[in-house]
């Protein structure tokens, strides 16, 4: 079953966990017989068409259209700044250029007829709304967040995009049920919306792949050498609370010697948190790595750490959480509001992975991080019980099953490609 899948990112491009979902599952999708068609977004600097892992990708060409900008956006972008508008008038080119390739090009040619659209959030939803209209085969749109909860004051054209493709989807797939409660509250079709977690390759993300002495050099060369260290892995944005682990530290560093917290990512809070960290002298005490690194480095800094704190304020699905406690280790969850991590994190009882935090409560992140690392036994515990669970619950070729059943559900294919 040939399929046309619309997602922002796709390898070798790296916006965030939704790169590393793309890559994950379509590969596996394979095995099941579905051959996705790809359309993501150009980084300025890749081919309009090549192949990734077999799978053909289009990203047309973005031009620079800044003049028409002040009459083409919606009013509410126009309150957005320069960069954001810019933003936004390119994902518009990326979908109508991408619809049209597929609409007139590919769908056309003989041998390869499509028999489902598949379009991720509101930044690909377009295009897949412009090719539904278009071929009228089935359409499923994937929600790995929503602009009313990851945004203080959200776009009313966000949400209208999202609302759209929500309307026009026979159906909708997010990524747990406290994203899936928040949909509905919303007024989404509750009897559309089905449940596929996120994951990670516990085969790759393997504490036993790694031995004492590397941990012990990659430390030193991190310049965490023989203390204890907590990690933070994601986009430096308030809506991920990485503020307010930095505002708990100075409770931490009162009970843990030598305490030293490594924070990577990148984000538009790169500098206010540099400026923090050194108001609150904590200039020795938090190692700010403020970019994307390889995959096999992040894994390292997973095995170096003695607990993960992900204190997101909204968080649908965590798949930096995943991955901590597949390399078997305690995670410290932000719960609150639309908490994805509620549903990774076992935070009681024989299975417990971690601890449920207020991620809005510096005193609340701190004490449980001082809980945890003032016990290596717990530490050690929590890990173990955090990669069974990965292991019996989320990974990524559970998300593949799962989500090649939903497609296969919505479009039976003929015999000869079953």
């Amino acid at each position: 079953m040939n399929i046309i899948y619309c997602i922002d990112e796709f390898p070798p491009v790296f916006w965030g966990g939704l790169g590393t979902y793309a890559r994950e599952t379509t590969k596996r999708l394979l095995q099941y017989r579905i051959h996705p068609a790809v359309l993501s977004r150009n980084s300025g600097t890749l081919p309009v068409s090549d192949l990734q892992n077999g799978i053909p990708v289009y990203r047309p060409d973005i031009i620079r259209a800044d003049d028409t900008i002040p009459y083409l956006i919606p009013c509410d972008v126009k309150n957005w700044g320069v960069p954001d508008q810019r933003f936004f008038s390119d994902i518009m080119q990326y979908n109508q250029l991408g619809a049209y390739h597929f609409v007139r090009t590919l769908h056309q040619a003989k041998n390869r007829q499509f028999k489902l659209i598949v379009a991720h959030d509101w930044i690909s939803a377009t295009a897949g709304l412009i090719i539904r209209e278009n071929l009228n085969i089935p359409f499923i749109f994937h929600i790995h967040s929503h602009e009313e909860g990851r945004m203080e004051s959200p776009s009313k054209i966000v949400c209208d995009i999202e609302r759209k493709a929500a309307e026009k989807g026979d159906v909708i797939i997010t990524v747990s049920y406290a994203m899936k409660k928040a949909l509905v509250n919303l007024g989404y079709q509750e009897e559309k919306i089905q449940v596929v977690y996120n994951g990670v390759d516990p085969d790759v993300f393997n504490p036993d792949s790694i031995t004492g002495d590397q941990i012990a050099e990659f430390r030193n060369a991190i310049g965490v050498s023989d203390n204890p260290m907590i990690l933070y892995v994601g986009r430096l944005t308030r809506i991920k609370g990485v503020d307010e682990l930095i505002k708990a530290m100075p409770r931490v560093v009162e009970k843990i010697s030598g305490i030293r917290l490594v924070i990577l990512g990148v984000g538009e809070l790169e500098t206010e948190l540099r400026k923090m960290t050194e108001q609150l002298g904590l200039t020795e005490t938090i190692i700010l790595k403020c970019e994307h690194v390889p995959e096999q480095e992040l894994i390292m800094y997973y095995a170096a750490c003695d607990c993960a704190v992900f204190p997101s304020k909204y968080e649908a699905f965590g798949i930096v959480c995943t991955e901590a406690m597949a390399m078997a280790k305690p995670v410290i969850a932000g719960v609150f509001g639309t908490g994805g991590m509620f549903e990774q994190v076992v935070a009681e009882g024989d299975e417990q992975t971690g601890f449920h935090v207020n991620p809005y409560s510096p005193e609340d992140i701190a004490e449980h991080i001082c809980i945890l690392l003032n016990n290596p036994e717990m530490c050690a515990e929590f890990g173990r019980a955090g990669r069974k669970r990965v292991i019996e619950l989320f990974t990524w070729d559970k998300a593949a099953e799962k989500t090649a059943e939903i497609y296969r559900q919505v479009i039976v294919p003929r015999k000869d490609e079953a």
